[in-house]
């Protein structure tokens, strides 16, 4: 078990005790838990060495602060090498999971349990069954459930419920696959990525459902760098994985050139600078559209009648118009004081997802998937 912790000093013995505890009545198995500590100031480390001085089931990885994705990489490479090295014993199965409570340790039993059949088994809040404590804000449901589905639909791990979940049970012969990641994150979007590597290298991957409960003692670490740096990297992922994508950001690319060079065009000939917006959002949605309809998606199978495209193309024009132009009117009204063009670059983004996810999967949909 691998455990990533920095200012847990609340949690982290009960954490080893009930992790202690819940396995000693096992029989089938030897197991061992590993601490990985970004040398937290609140005498994290201190705890878990007084741990192991009783236990040798407890080891302790410190290290630098650099994010939840930089500490169970250098986790799991120690524990992958440290088994190359015959320095423990053989490792058949690593369990990821937080040191807060939020994960259940009675129910890491029940996903080493499914292994059998599989090579990676989530512990899940979204599969049927799961849930989250009910003290969450209705912020915190919006932002957890929306990620999870930006995960989900951008980087293309569909059949999975819950692709940010943070407690999984996977085989190592599947971890040595996926590792080391491309473009590894430092942040929480770790979960997704190593997610993303376990699908592409074929894993089994399976979901049993968990409760997952609210810290009761300690602080969040998610800020607002993981939560950008989260979004940007299932862009990338999408981008690596799939050539559809790279051809529709080349596109959005072009649009954006389109936009911004009619925008200020506009502007100069003295129209009004709303009026400006809105027609350099449609001359580039028109751009877009051809192109992604002689390129971008000409290779699928697609017997609707063009038309039915046309309806259907000209529709997802309006939504992505109004989204862009909303995101630019709200851009003006909260920062009057920042250059025009800067909203129009700012407005482009909502209007760009929400223009591939309704043309791809609606528009130019293939008849077979």
């Amino acid at each position: 078990m691998v455990l990533p912790t920095y200012n847990e000093a609340e949690n982290i013995r009960a954490m080893l005790m009930a992790l202690l505890k819940a396995f000693d009545d096992e029989q089938s198995c030897s197991f061992s838990v590993l601490v990985v500590d970004d040398n937290s100031p609140d005498g994290t480390a201190t705890q878990v060495l007084d741990m192991a001085a009783v236990d040798n089931r407890v080891k302790l990885l410190t290290g630098r602060k650099r994010g939840l994705g930089s500490a169970y990489t250098r986790g799991f490479m120690h524990v992958l090498n440290s088994a190359d090295d015959n320095a423990l014993d053989a490792v058949d199965v690593v369990v990821q999971m937080d040191a807060d409570f939020s994960h259940n340790p009675d129910d890491v039993s029940r996903l080493v349990a499914s292994l059998p059949e599989h090579d990676v088994v989530i512990g899940s809040r979204y599969t049927s069954g799961g849930e989250v404590d009910e003290s969450w804000s209705v912020k915190r449901r919006l932002l957890s459930r929306c990620g999870n589905l930006f995960a989900r639909y951008v980087a293309g791990i569909y059949r999975v419920a819950d692709c940010t979940a943070g407690f999984k049970a996977i085989r190592v012969s599947a971890l040595r696959r996926a590792l080391p990641l491309r473009l590894p994150p430092s942040g929480y979007v770790f979960q997704v990525a190593l997610l993303h590597a376990l699908m592409i290298s074929d894993a089994r991957i399976t979901e049993v459902p968990i409760r997952f409960s609210d810290r009761t003692r300690g602080t969040t670490k998610l800020g607002r760098r993981d939560i950008v740096e989260f979004f940007l990297h299932v862009w990338w992922l999408r981008l690596l994985s799939r050539k559809t994508f790279v051809k529709f950001a080349l596109t959005g690319l072009s649009g954006v050139v389109i936009n911004l060079g009619c925008f200020q065009l506009l502007l100069s000939s003295g129209l009004n600078v709303y009026l400006s917006s809105a027609l350099a959002i449609e001359t580039s949605i028109v751009w877009n559209f051809f192109l992604n309809n002689y390129w971008t998606f000409r290779d699928r199978q697609i017997t609707t009648r063009k038309r039915v495209r046309g309806l259907k193309f000209n529709l997802v024009s309006l939504v992505t118009l109004a989204v862009s132009f909303s995101a630019f009117v709200v851009m003006r009204m909260t920062w009057p004081s920042q250059p025009e063009i800067l909203a129009q670059a700012v407005s482009i983004i909502p209007g760009a997802m929400a223009n591939y996810f309704a043309n791809s999967y609606w528009t130019f949909k293939p008849d077979k998937v």
